[in-house]
C-alpha cells in the first residue's frame, strides 16, 4: 500500500470539502481511503507537505496517437477519406501508444484521453478512452468503444466535394439519416432472427458498429462548430432518439437558450474547444475564450478539450487558466478538465475525481494547478508512479 500524506487535496468529489489537507491511501491501483491522519503502518509513505493533489486530468476529445508527433503522412491515421461513412473503424487499430505525446501529457498530469477519428467523415468510427501510460494499447485502454464519431459542417463538405459525394449540409444530414435508418432495420432483422434464424441478415460490420448507437448504449460524438450545425444535431437526436455529445460547440455560447433546450430534450453533453488556436476556417470565425464563462453563467455544464494535436495535450490546464482570466470561476475551470469530462463521456465511475474505489490517477503540483508557472512534479496512473520530480 502507498500513502500520500499531508497534501492539499482538491478531490472534485461532492463527498469531500472542496479542498482540505489530508492523506490518500492507494492499493491495487485504486484509491482505498482518503481523509486526515490515515494510518500508514506497513505502507510506503510519500510526504506531500506544501503540494497540491488533483485528480488526473481528463481530455474529453482529442486525437492523440492518431496524428503522431512530427511524422507527417506516415503517422496520419485519423481520417479514412475513402468513404464518408465508416462507422466500422476503431480508434484502437490506429493509435500508436509509443507516440511521445503520451509521455508529455502524462508528465503534465493528463492521465486519460478520449481519442479517435477526425471529422472528415459523416460517420468516422469508434472513439476510445485511454490512459497516457502503459505497455501497449490494450494495457492503456480504459474503455472501448466510448463513443461513435460523427461530423457536421465544413469538414465533410470540403473533403468529399472533390469526390462529388457531399456538396451541402443537407447531404451530410441525409447520410447520417440513411445509416441510422439502415441500422434500425438491421436491428429489426436481428431481433426477428432470434425466433427464426433463417431471417438473420448478412453480417455487416458498419451496421454492427451502429447497433449500440441506435439502441441508446453508445453516444454519437458529434463535431459541430456553427450554431446551425449544432441545431441540426439536436434535430436529428430528437428524430432518432440517440445519445450524444456536442463537440467543439464553438458558437454554442451565442445561442445559450436554444442550447439549453437541446440539452433538455436530448440529454446531450457539451465539450468545447479547442480555444487556444487561430480561427483557421470560416466555421470558427466566432471562436472566443468568453464561451466558458457564458456557458457557466447560463447553467450549462461543459468540458474543455484540446483537440490534440491542435493544442498539445499538456496545455489543457493552460486553456482552463485562460478561461479563468476571462471570468470562469477557478473551481469550475478545474471541474471542466476533471470531473465534467469524465461524467460527460461516461467514465466517471473510474476517473475524474479522487474518492475510494476509483482509479488512483493523480497529479501532484508544486503550486496552483491553474498557474502556468506551476509544475506537475508527480503523476500516478492506476496507482503507479509514472513521473516523479520530487
Amino acid at each position: 500500500m502507498l500513502v500520500l500524506k499531508n497534501a492539499r487535496i482538491v478531490s472534485m468529489s461532492p463527498e469531500y470539502e472542496k479542498e482540505f489537507t489530508g492523506d490518500i491511501a492507494i492499493e491495487n491501483g485504486r484509491i482505498k481511503a482518503m481523509g486526515k491522519s490515515l494510518s500508514s503502518d506497513n505502507a510506503d509513505v510519500i510526504d506531500l507537505t506544501g503540494k497540491t493533489v488533483l485528480p488526473g486530468i481528463v481530455d474529453a476529445h482529442c486525437h492523440i496517437g492518431m496524428w503522431e508527433d512530427g511524422m507527417g503522412f506516415e503517422g496520419n491515421d485519423g481520417n479514412e477519406m475513402s468513404n464518408p461513412s465508416t462507422p466500422e473503424l476503431r480508434a484502437v487499430d490506429g493509435i500508436n501508444p509509443y507516440d511521445r505525446c503520451f509521455d508529455e501529457a502524462m508528465r503534465a498530469g493528463v492521465t486519460t484521453c478520449v481519442t479517435g477519428p477526425g471529422s472528415a467523415n459523416v460517420l468516422g468510427g469508434q472513439f476510445c478512452a485511454i490512459k497516457t501510460h502503459g505497455r501497449d494499447v490494450e494495457d492503456m485502454l480504459l474503455r472501448a468503444p466510448v463513443a461513435m464519431k460523427a461530423a457536421f459542417g465544413e469538414n465533410p463538405k470540403r473533403v468529399y466535394e472533390r469526390q462529388k459525394t457531399i456538396y451541402t449540409r443537407m447531404q451530410t444530414a441525409a447520410i447520417l439519416r440513411k445509416n441510422l435508418t439502415k441500422a434500425k432495420e438491421y436491428d429489426r432483422k436481428l431481433r426477428a432472427a432470434e425466433e427464426d434464424p433463417s431471417k438473420a441478415p448478412e453480417k455487416d460490420l458498419a451496421m454492427e458498429a451502429l447497433l449500440p448507437v441506435i439502441r441508446g448504449e453508445l453516444p454519437l460524438k458529434v463535431h459541430a462548430h456553427r450554431s446551425d450545425d449544432i441545431l441540426t444535431v439536436f434535430r436529428l437526436a430528437r428524430e432518432f432518439g440517440f445519445r450524444l455529445t456536442v463537440d467543439h460547440c464553438t458558437e454554442g455560447y451565442m445561442i445559450p437558450e436554444l442550447l439549453k433546450e437541446g440539452i433538455r430534450d436530448t440529454g446531450a453533453g457539451v465539450i468545447i474547444g479547442p480555444l487556444l488556436c487561430d480561427r483557421g476556417k470560416i466555421e470558427t470565425r466566432n471562436l472566443s475564450f468568453e464561451s466558458p464563462r457564458i456557458l457557466y453563467e447560463n447553467g450549462i455544464e461543459f468540458a474543455m478539450m484540446t483537440d490534440h494535436p491542435v493544442i498539445p495535450e499538456q496545455y489543457l490546464p493552460v486553456c482552463a487558466s485562460i478561461a479563468v482570466k476571462e471570468g470562469l470561476p477557478e473551481y469550475e475551470a478545474l471541474k471542466c478538465i476533471t470531473i465534467n469530462p469524465a461524467r460527460i463521456v461516461g467514465i466517471d465511475d473510474r476517473v475524474g475525481s479522487l474518492e475510494p474505489g476509483k482509479d488512483a490517477d493523480i497529479g501532484v503540483y508544486d503550486g496552483d494547478p491553474l498557474d502556468v508557472r506551476t509544475r506537475c512534479v508527480m503523476t500516478l496512473i492506476n496507482g503507479e508512479i509514472c513521473h516523479n520530480e520530487l
